[in-house]
């Protein structure tokens, strides 16, 4: 039997089992990391892929309705009811040597619509909502036009206008809306999106240039169309507490001493001063859209444009 010389011990044997150990963590780690790395990379590329044809799909839709709004529409007779007759009213007896005060109402009375008092739906909404059911308006705004939802006030937020899961959302308003008579005050909500997309361009209307150029806004509603000016931009935060809070449901108050409140500290909060004259009874467009924290929003406000006025001759405060 061949003899084989016994080894001498190894006094790095040990060391060097250790070393070779944690090489081998080190490599496992490593490969972890670049798989995980590389998970990460691809779950980016297929939200920015999902992200881009959201985003298509929402222009594209945006593009065919703008295009069924476009279309030339014929003229449809609407036989005029007669205006209601008005109710006499007998003032009370005064008693002698008093002066009678001033009175002026609180409440906002409600308002029909002036050329529309049988709410008829106008032909051109009336094609849109073949479409979709849930359009009640159109939003004309710089580059902006977009059919304008009515559902909930979540919904929209995750949906487009035709009801399909698409992350860029869809204007729409306050889902609390009374549309049997002109509202006095609209809120439009919308995605402050980076690409621009929907509301993410309201952010330009800080910069007084932009503001100057595009105070103008249109918006249709089913009943009536319409044209306003835009009167402040603004900062708020909607959580009671905070420094910068605003009771933006205020605008909503059909008392006129909260509108005309709720119009004065909006006003001291907008960037630009002095931009334009505005009443409690005035009809209001309130945009809205998120801005920085979950809880602070961007508000543009506009009113409706008075008889008489135009881009170029609008009324300026009094002071």
């Amino acid at each position: 039997m061949p003899y084989y010389p016994e080894r001498r011990p190894d006094p790095y044997a040990e060391e060097r089992k250790r070393i070779e150990e944690a090489a081998a963590r080190k490599k496992r780690r490593r490969l972890i990391l670049a798989a995980v790395f590389a998970l990460m990379i691809i779950y980016s590329v297929i939200r920015l892929i999902a992200y881009g044809a959201e985003y298509y799909s929402s222009r594209e839709t945006s593009q065919a309705l703008y295009e069924l709004y476009e279309e030339p529409t014929e003229a449809v007779a609407v036989t005029p009811k007669a205006a209601p007759t008005a109710v006499p009213v007998t003032a009370a007896p005064q008693q002698e040597m008093t002066t009678p005060e001033p009175t002026q109402s609180v409440f906002l009375p409600p308002v029909p619509y002036p050329d529309n008092p049988n709410l008829q739906v106008s032909e051109r909404f009336r094609k849109l909502k073949k479409k979709s059911s849930y359009i009640m308006g159109w939003l004309s705004v710089d580059q902006l036009e977009e059919a304008v939802g009515l559902k909930d006030n979540t919904f929209f937020l995750t949906h487009d206008i035709n009801g399909k899961k698409n992350a860029n959302g869809a204007i729409f308003t306050d889902s609390s809306i009374n549309l049997l008579t002109r509202p006095y005050t609209v809120f439009l909500f919308g995605h402050n999106m980076k690409s621009g997309n929907m509301f993410g361009r309201l952010r330009k209307y800080k910069e007084s240039a932009y503001y100057y150029k595009h105070r103008i806004i249109t918006f249709d509603s089913q009943y009536e169309d319409g044209q306003y000016a835009v009167f402040a931009v603004a900062d708020i935060n909607t959580e009671p507490g905070d420094r910068n809070y605003y009771n933006l449901w205020a605008l909503d108050s059909n008392r006129v001493d909260e509108r005309e409140e709720a119009l004065k500290q909006l006003l001291a909060r907008s960037y630009h001063a002095n931009m334009l004259d505005v009443r409690p009874d005035e009809q209001l467009l309130i945009l809205v859209t998120c801005d920085h924290k979950e809880t602070d929003r961007l508000v543009v406000a506009a009113r409706r444009l008075r008889d008489g006025e135009s881009e170029n001759n609008l009324t300026l405060p009094r002071y």
